[in-house]
């Protein structure tokens, strides 16, 4: 099984659709973020679901119950594999959304974002924040009691989410960068081969391998290294 999600975090479809060419059959799973979704809309995610791509559609819900339900009608229609949603909203917002799944559609919540340190999660939720690995878990346990499938974290927090709430959840994790890669704007990241020793299903790798002089070559490198884990 391949592991890694690749984002298309490009600024438009066609350049979307030239990375995954260029990247060929083995590269078989694509991200799909607010940007791209913005410029595409669900035709980029028809397109690369024609392709036999699998879909990860990225685009966080957290609205009114009815209002996320119906969108993850409309995702389940489309194809797609893997629905965000923030885990934040509450379990009646991630429950109606669970019921109203279909098809192959896994639902993930978004617990914290790799971006956000303690002191920016205090001062959101208006309260202290001991542990940024303690409040994933709170989400996580939220989501799994709501219906979801698992949860989109951070791979430094994987490990202990796993030892708390089993096997059968799934972890899907951002922030991967392979040994020597730069962390850009991401606070908690980990290489591949820590994600997938912490207990990280999915693997979520973009700029070491979309901005390489030779992504197919990037993503082969970082297969090995997972292999290898």
């Amino acid at each position: 099984m391949n592991r890694v999600i690749i984002p298309l975090d490009v600024p438009s479809v066609s350049d979307a659709l030239a990375l995954v060419d260029r990247l060929g059959d083995e590269a078989d799973f694509y991200k799909v973020g607010f940007e791209l979704y913005t410029r595409g809309g669900i035709e980029v995610v028809r397109e690369l679901v024609s392709r036999d791509k699998r879909v990860f559609l990225d685009i966080k819900l957290h609205d009114i119950p009815n209002t996320v339900a119906r969108a993850v009608e409309a995702a389940s229609g489309l194809g797609v594999d893997l629905l965000t949603l923030h885990a934040s909203g509450g379990q009646r917002m991630m429950a109606a959304a669970a019921e109203a799944r279909s098809g192959h559609l896994k639902l993930l919540g978004v617990t914290v974002l790799t971006s956000m340190t303690t002191d920016e999660m205090a001062s959101v939720w208006g309260r202290k924040i001991s542990s940024v690995r303690d409040e994933a878990l709170r989400l996580a346990n939220l989501g799994k009691e709501a219906g979801l499938d698992g949860i989109v974290s951070s791979a430094l927090e994987a490990s202990w989410i796993r030892q708390k709430i089993g096997p059968s959840f799934l972890i899907v994790t951002p922030g991967i960068r392979p040994a020597g890669s730069s962390s850009d704007d991401q606070n908690r990241v980990a290489t591949p081969r820590e994600a997938v020793r912490n207990g990280a299903d999915f693997l979520v790798i973009g700029r070491p391998i979309t901005r390489a002089d030779d992504p197919s070559a990037a993503f082969a490198a970082v297969l090995k290294e997972i292999e290898e884990a």
